[in-house]
């Protein structure tokens, strides 16, 4: 994984609402994820590109129809890298506060 692909990728409102469409309702094509966003296709499909290049979403041929689906992964390792190591200490202090407002 390339952190820095994906926290550029992350960065923007627009790539954002793009997964967040993707989550919603995964294997949409262009015309789909459009109808949702203001924006001209082509703009469209340069940040799909850049979400793809962070391997955040991943194309699928049907036919003709190139579906959209988001890949959890790379946002797994962001999570398991930058956030749980965080979050593990948090709940740790929590626990002992608890055990010390309870008198254990």
């Amino acid at each position: 994984m390339d952190a820095d692909k994906v926290f550029k990728a992350l960065s923007d409102p627009t790539r954002r609402k793009l997964l967040d469409l993707l989550y919603e309702n995964n294997g949409q094509t262009l015309g789909e994820l459009c109808e949702h966003l203001d924006m001209a296709r082509q703009s469209v499909t340069q940040h799909l590109g850049l979400l793809e290049e962070a391997n955040l979403v991943s194309i699928v041929w049907r036919g003709r129809e190139k579906l959209h689906f988001i890949n959890p992964v790379p946002l797994h390792a962001v999570y398991e890298r930058w956030v749980r190591k965080f979050e593990r200490r948090r709940l740790g202090l929590l626990h002992d506060l608890k055990k010390e407002l309870e008198g254990e």
